[in-house]
C-alpha cells in the first residue's frame, strides 16, 4: 500500500466497520460539552500553573518529550469568560481539548497567563466556528504582553472541522457519506431500515482544534502577563482557548559553508516559487558535500523535493519555513494521488530509497483540509535509510512523516508535529532498525505514532520519550504487528474515540507479532476510552487479537496508567473470532494504575497474564472484569491471572485466581479523582 494511504484503505475501511459514533449531537451541544461552568472575573491561582499534558509535571517525571516552551492550560488562567469541560463525551469542544477543559470567549472577553520564565514566543491552541456551509472562517485575537507590547493573530477554522463518517467530509450539510454502514445512533443500517431514521445535522462533528505560533519580536521576562482578548466586532461568535506554550526562541542558526539556497533566486518572502532553487541548491551541495542553508524566512514550495545523499539545515523551525498549497493535478498520480503540496521525500523503496538524507532546523507548513487516503500530502515521505530527522515543526500536513520500507536505520528526534488530518509518524512496510525519540505531538487525526507491519514486519524498532496529546481518532502509540519492537518512556494523554492511550493490534492485515515487544516506563492519563461501536471501555492499555493472536513475548514493565475513563489494561478479540486467536500470555510488572471508571484489568478474550508489583488505587469497579472468550465454561474463564506477588491496593484478589469469571459487559463508571504523587 503506498504512503499516501495513511488512512488506510485497509485500515479505514476496518475502522469504518469498528468505529463508528456516540449518539446524535447537534452542532451546539458540539461547541458547549456538558459541564461548561461559568467563571465571570475569576482568577487564576497565584503565580503560573506550568503542566505537562495538563498534569503536575511531577507525575510525569522522566516521561514524555524534553520540550522547550512551558504549557499553560487556559482553565488554570485569569479569564471572564466561561470554563468548559471537564468532559470526555466525543464530538464535543472539551473533549479534544488537553485535560478535557478549555475556556470559551466572547467578544471583548480574555483570558490571561503569566510567564513563568523569559520568553519571546508563543503558540496558542484555539478553536473558532466553521463558516455555515463549512470551508471555516478567519477571526481575530489580540495578544497584549506586559499591558503594552500589542500583536493581532489571525485564527483560522480552515483547517478545522471535519464531519460524518469516516474518511469524513469539510461540508456540515452532507448527507451519511456511507448509509450502507451500521451507526450506533440508530442501531441500525439507515439505508436498510424502514422508515429511514432522522439524521441530526451536522453529522458527527470533531477535529476542532488548531494552532498558531508567533514570534513576538523582542523577550519579555517572568512574571509579565499574557492577555488574550476576543476584539469588539469579531467575526466569531465564539472564540475557545485551550492552552498557551510559551518559549524562549534561540536567534537564526547560520550554517558556515552551506550552499545558501538565496544564491540560487529563492524568495524568502514566499510570493514566489522556491522550489527550483531549492532543487538546484541541493544538486550543488551534492557535487560538493556540503549541506544546502535555508536561511531565515518564508520558502513557498508547492510540490515534492526528492531528497538522497544530501544534509538540509534552517536557521531553526521557528526562523526557516517552507509552506505550500495544496495543489490539484491535472489527472491522478500513478500512485492514485489527486493533490501534491509541501513535502520532502526520499526515493521510494521499489527504486531503491534514499540514503544518507539528514533534516534539521525548519518548519513545514501544508495546506491540507481534507482526507483523502490516496492523496500524497505528507511533509515527509518515501523511504530513507541511514538518515536522521532532526529539530523540524511539522503543521497542517496529512501526515508528519510517513515511511514506506523496507528502509533500516532512520532517526526522528527532537520534532514538534501538530495539527496533522492523518497520523503523526508511521513505519509502514519493513522499516527496521530506526529510533523516534523525544518528539511532541499533539492533534493528529488517526494513531500519534505508528507501526504497521503491512506485508513485511517491521523490526527492532523504538519509540521512546515522546509526548502524543490530544490524537481525536484512533491511538496515541499503535503497534500492528511486527517484530522485536518497544516502546518506552512515552507520555500520551487525551485520546478521543476509537482508540486508546497505547496499543498493540493484531489488525490491518498486518504480520504476525514475533520475538518481543515491550511496553515500558510509559505513562497515560485520561485514555482508555468508550468504543462507540462496541460501547464497552477500552483500556489505557490495549491489546487487540483480530487478525490472528498476539502470540510473542510480550512483557509490560514500569507503566503508569493515571485517570483511566474505563480501564487501565483490556485484552479482547473480535467476537467471530474469540474461539480461534487470543493473546496467549502478557507478563506486567511494576505498573501503577492511579484511578479507573471501571477496572484494572479487562479480559475479553482467552489466553493468560501474569502480574507482580501492580499497584492500584481508586478503581471504579472490580479489579478484574474477566469474560474470556464468553463460553463461560464449567472450569472457568478461559483468560487466566497469576498472581507472582505485591500486587497491592486489594485489586488482585485471591478469589479473583486463576480464572474466576466476572463479566459485567458495561459495568458503571465511577469518575475517579484526580492523579496525586504515589
Amino acid at each position: 500500500m503506498h504512503p499516501s494511504r495513511s488512512g488506510r484503505g485497509a485500515r479505514g475501511g476496518r475502522r469504518a466497520v469498528l468505529a463508528t459514533a456516540a449518539l446524535v449531537l447537534s452542532l451546539s451541544t458540539a461547541l458547549d460539552g456538558i459541564a461548561a461552568a461559568g467563571t465571570e472575573g475569576r482568577e487564576a491561582a497565584a503565580g503560573p500553573v506550568v503542566t505537562r499534558a495538563a498534569l503536575s509535571p511531577d507525575l510525569v517525571a522522566g516521561r514524555g518529550a524534553t520540550v522547550a516552551f512551558d504549557e499553560q492550560e487556559a482553565e488554570n488562567a485569569t479569564t471572564d469568560g466561561t470554563v468548559i469541560g471537564p468532559d470526555r463525551t466525543p464530538y464535543t469542544l472539551p473533549s479534544e481539548a488537553s485535560g478535557r477543559s478549555a475556556v470559551r470567549l466572547a467578544s471583548g472577553q480574555y483570558v490571561e497567563f503569566v510567564l513563568p520564565r523569559d520568553a519571546n514566543a508563543l503558540t496558542v491552541r484555539y478553536s473558532i466556528p466553521d463558516a455555515p456551509g463549512g470551508g471555516g472562517i478567519t477571526a481575530p485575537l489580540d495578544v497584549v504582553v506586559d499591558g503594552r507590547h500589542r500583536r493581532t493573530m489571525t485564527l483560522t477554522s480552515q483547517y478545522s472541522w471535519l464531519y460524518n463518517q469516516y474518511p469524513f467530509t469539510n461540508d456540515p450539510r452532507a448527507d451519511l457519506l456511507h448509509p450502507d454502514w451500521w451507526i450506533t445512533e440508530c442501531a441500525c443500517v439507515p439505508a436498510a431500515t424502514t422508515p429511514a431514521p432522522e439524521i441530526t445535522k451536522p453529522f458527527r462533528p470533531t477535529r476542532f482544534y488548531d494552532e498558531q505560533r508567533l514570534h513576538l519580536g523582542r523577550t519579555f521576562e517572568a512574571g509579565d502577563r499574557v492577555r488574550l482578548t476576543v476584539p469588539a466586532g469579531s467575526p466569531a461568535a465564539w472564540t475557545v482557548i485551550d492552552l498557551l506554550d510559551t518559549e524562549l526562541v534561540a536567534p537564526p542558526h547560520v550554517e558556515r559553508g552551506g550552499v545558501n539556497v538565496l544564491a540560487f533566486g529563492a524568495d524568502p518572502t514566499g510570493r514566489r516559487d522556491a522550489a527550483p532553487a531549492v532543487e538546484r541548491a541541493i544538486a550543488l551541495a551534492r557535487r560538493t558535500d556540503r549541506p544546502v542553508y535555508l536561511p531565515p524566512g518564508t520558502f513557498r514550495v508547492d510540490r515534492h523535493i526528492l531528497v538522497d545523499d544530501v544534509t538540509v539545515v534552517g536557521a531553526g523551525n521557528w526562523h526557516t519555513v517552507l509552506k505550500g498549497r495544496q495543489v490539484t493535478l491535472s489527472e491522478p498520480a500513478p500512485d492514485g494521488s489527486r493533490h501534491t503540496g509541501v513535502g520532502l521525500y526520499g526515493r521510494s523503496a521499489a527504486e531503491g530509497g534514499s540514503r544518507n538524507v539528514h533534516l534539521s532546523g525548519f518548519a513545514i507548513e501544508g495546506d491540507v483540509r481534507e482526507r483523502i487516503d490516496t492523496d500524497q500530502v505528507n511533509a515527509i515521505g518515501g523511504a530513507m535509510s541511514d538518515s536522521t530527522i532532526d529539530g523540524l515543526y511539522l503543521h497542517r500536513t496529512k501526515v508528519g512523516l510517513w515511511f514506506d520500507g523496507p528502509m533500516r536505520n532512520v532517526k526522528v528526534t527532537d520534532n514538534v508535529i501538530t495539527d496533522q488530518i492523518a497520523d503523526a509518524l508511521n513505519f509502514h512496510t519493513g522499516v527496521t532498525d530506526s529510533l523516534v525519540h523525544d518528539n511532541f505531538i499533539r492533534n493528529t487525526g488517526d494513531d500519534g505514532l505508528a507501526m504497521w507491519s503491512d506485508r513485511k514486519a517491521d523490526a527492532r524498532n523504538t519509540f521512546s520519550r515522546n509526548t502524543v496529546q490530544s490524537p481525536t481518532l484512533a491511538n496515541g502509540i499503535a503497534i500492528y504487528g511486527g517484530e522485536d519492537n518497544t516502546v518506552s518512556g512515552n507520555l500520551v494523554a487525551d485520546p478521543v474515540r476509537e482508540g486508546s492511550g497505547l496499543h498493540a493490534g493484531a489488525r490491518f492485515g498486518a504480520e504476525p507479532f514475533t520475538g518481543t515487544l515491550r511496553f515500558t516506563d510509559n505513562t497515560t492519563v485520561r485514555a482508555g476510552t468508550l468504543d462507540l461501536n462496541w460501547k464497552i471501555g477500552l483500556g489505557a492499555l490495549w491489546f487487540y487479537a483480530l487478525d490472528g493472536s498476539i502470540d510473542a513475548d510480550v512483557r509490560v514493565t514500569g507503566d503508569h496508567y493515571l485517570d483511566s475513563t474505563h480501564n487501565a489494561i483490556m485484552l479482547v478479540s473480535e467476537y467471530g473470532v474469540k474461539d480461534r486467536y487470543g493473546i496467549p500470555a502478557v507478563h506486567f510488572k511494576d505498573i501503577r494504575v492511579d484511578g479507573t471508571g471501571n477496572s484494572v484489568l479487562s479480559a475479553r478474550t482467552k489466553g493468560s497474564a501474569t502480574f507482580e508489583n501492580v499497584d492500584a488505587r481508586n478503581v471504579g469497579a472490580v479489579g478484574v472484569n474477566n469474560c474470556g472468550s464468553f463460553n463461560f465454561p464449567a472450569t472457568g474463564s478461559e483468560f487466566a491471572l497469576t498472581d507472582r506477588g505485591d500486587n497491592d491496593g486489594g485489586w488482585l484478589a485471591p478469589w479473583l485466581l486463576p480464572n474466576t469469571v466476572t463479566c459485567d459487559d458495561r459495568p458503571p463508571v465511577v469518575a475517579p479523582p484526580a492523579p496525586a504523587t504515589w
